[in-house]
């Protein structure tokens, strides 16, 4: 989508969601602490007066952004679960399909991890900490219940630390990121 060519005037909901997408674009090139309103209005074409027509501040585009992420992801992740668990009923193979989906997903935009690792270096507890705990804390509920039925499937060893297997689970996304981010991939 090349946020250039568009019309000058647009419904709120529609210049907000290219102000996100301006937003993850940015922030895949460079630190999103560096980016600044006047960036996302000249990638998006408006003033940079507009983008407060839209957004009460800065940390409000942040918290759109992660609230895209949020539900865009949850989707992808739960999509990718379903259609496995409809082709093949094993909960393993929806676990391998939502780590998939998921690294599909940082490739797609990869933006998003940047601006949450951003958010994370804060001593602060921000509202942006928050949403990004609240993503998590859903990740993570979707794959305890995939481990759980995993683990009724008797897939699973016994005594598995289903708590424990979640948390490795995104980590090993996590760290998947953290590497691509480090080599520039």
């Amino acid at each position: 989508m090349n946020v250039l060519d568009k019309p000058a005037k647009q419904a709120t909901e529609v210049r907000r969601a290219h102000l996100v997408a301006a937003a993850i674009a940015l922030a895949a090139r460079r630190s999103p602490a560096d980016i600044t309103t006047t960036d996302l209005a000249r990638m998006v074409g408006i003033s940079q007066g507009a983008v407060f027509k839209h957004f009460a501040n800065k940390e409000a585009i942040w918290l759109a952004v992660l609230d895209w992420t949020a539900i865009t992801l949850m989707a992808r992740l739960e999509a990718a679960a379903q259609g496995v668990r409809d082709a093949v009923p094993s909960e393993l193979s929806a676990l391998r399909a939502v780590f998939l989906a998921h690294v599909d997903f940082v490739m797609a935009y990869p933006g998003v991890p940047r601006v949450i690792f951003q958010e994370l270096q804060s001593a602060r507890d921000t509202a942006l900490k928050a949403q990004v705990r609240s993503l998590m804390q859903r990740y993570r509920k979707l794959l305890q219940n995939l481990l759980q039925q995993a683990h009724k499937e008797q897939g699973l060893h016994p005594d598995i630390d289903l708590n424990a297997a979640a948390v490795l689970f995104i980590g090993s996304v996590q760290g998947l990121v953290m590497q691509a981010l480090i080599s520039g991939d």
